[in-house]
């Protein structure tokens, strides 16, 4: 006897800016509609394409009775008109229809703002996908990729993955799920070295690693690799940016056992352990210099400065001679 067919919800909020999570989330709202109804069609439209009238439409049931998955992309930006019409739909959804809003959580409006709040209100059933920024967070998204695809990975392994894939979602979901797939699920550091030999080495993390000790020779080297080798200025700098960043949190931590800091700090005991050896050497004005240095970054490789690989350099220069002050 087959299980009975889960009923899609009606009305759903897509909430967050994480677009693999959000493109999951739309996925398994028509994977659901369409197990429901395998004859299920799928619109997609961006709010701003939409008048009132349109939508009623688009939202109105079938003569048929067939299933219909409807996609409102970027909320965020509806009128006030159109917010209105998607609340006063969400009241009284219609058979048959599964509507999913998509809402970055921001907006340009009030009544664009208010709109996440008032589908709450209705009913409607949520799935956030909020930015994940923090490297423990990360870390949590790379263990649940793995776990989901039948396999473990050991810590030191998962720091070596996120070293040498970088912060890209979509990436380090593939490359969990192809070390699954090419192992016996259980993924240790040195089948990740394998799988990704050279990468490791040039990301900007190396970079990272070499400028915070202040090796300056060790850090232009990786430097030019990961120019040469086409890894993105950004990367590169956003690296440069968490390394000095962790570096302070530790340093200001002071000494402590890594494993009773970890929690207070929000990061893994490894990179805590890590940190303390790096923050050797620094003083609070060299931490304060390098924190302004790596502040400015970000913007010069995104188009203020002239010559980005350049800036990248100076960078490197002038946190390896914070590194130096007294």
């Amino acid at each position: 006897m087959s299980a009975p067919a889960v009923t899609p919800d009606p009305l759903q909020l897509v909430l967050g800016e994480e677009e693999l999570l959000v493109e999951r989330a739309v996925r398994a709202a028509l994977d659901t509609a369409r197990a429901a109804d395998p004859q299920a069609d799928l619109s997609r439209v961006r709010v701003t394409e939409l008048t009132p009238p349109e939508l009623a439409e688009l939202l109105s049931p079938s003569l048929f009775a067939e299933g219909r998955v409807v996609v409102l992309e970027a909320a965020q930006e509806a009128g006030k008109e159109i917010a209105e019409a998607v609340v006063a739909y969400a009241k009284q959804p219609a058979d048959g229809i599964v509507l999913v809003v998509q809402h970055t959580g921001g907006g340009r409006s009030k009544v664009a703002k208010e709109l996440p709040a008032a589908l709450r209100k209705a009913g409607a059933a949520v799935v956030e996908c909020a930015k994940i920024t923090k490297p423990g967070d990360r870390d949590a998204f790379v263990r649940e990729e793995v776990r989901r695809a039948g396999g473990k990975i050991e810590p030191a392994a998962l720091a070596a993955l996120v070293e040498a894939v970088g912060s890209d979602l979509r990436e380090l979901a593939a490359a969990a799920a192809q070390l699954v797939a090419d192992t016996d699920g259980r993924i240790t550091e040195a089948e990740v070295r394998r799988y990704h030999q050279g990468k490791a080495e040039v990301t900007g993390f190396a970079v990272a690693d070499k400028t915070v000790v202040g090796d300056l020779p060790g850090a232009l080297e990786a430097l030019r690799w990961a120019m040469q080798l086409g890894v993105a200025h950004v990367l590169v700098a956003d690296a440069l940016a968490e390394g000095v960043r962790t570096v302070a949190k530790v340093a200001s931590a002071g000494r402590g056992d890594p494993f009773r800091m970890a929690g207070d700090l929000g990061m893994p005991p490894w990179k805590v352990k890590r940190a303390q050896g790096q923050a050797r050497g620094w003083t609070p004005a060299g931490l304060a210099e390098a924190m302004q240095v790596v502040a400015g970054l970000n913007a010069e490789v995104k188009g203020m400065a002239a010559d980005p690989e350049y800036a990248l350099e100076r960078a490197v220069l002038r946190i390896v001679r914070a590194h130096e002050l007294p």
